[in-house]
């Protein structure tokens, strides 16, 4: 009967342990959250005027290549994509003239 108690006393005490981490985890996940959806508006509203701006003749290579990733080290489980990064640096520094 005494073990029965105790068996009891510490599975409520565990469940009131669990319940409190349970709603830690939840309040900071909640605060990544809004942490995340802030960074994100911002990254957007950024994203946004720069779009905005009026994009002069020649200068939208640029604007690919700045949203490109041209650093190696990063892609290692992605696809080669070395040719068609070459081929926007040419096209930035040597644009194409419409006739």
């Amino acid at each position: 009967a005494e073990f029965g108690k105790q068996w009891y006393q510490r599975r409520v005490r565990g469940k009131a342990e669990a319940a409190k981490e349970l709603e830690n985890w939840h309040a900071k996940q909640s605060d990544v959250l809004e942490k995340t959806k802030a960074a994100n508006r911002e990254a957007q509203e950024a994203f946004l005027r720069d779009n905005v701006e009026e994009t002069k003749p020649g200068q939208q290579w640029e604007r690919i290549c700045r949203l490109c990733d041209f650093n190696p080290k990063n892609n290692r489980n992605s696809k080669d994509t070395a040719r068609m990064k070459s081929i926007f640096l040419q096209l930035k520094q040597n644009p194409l003239v419409r006739a």
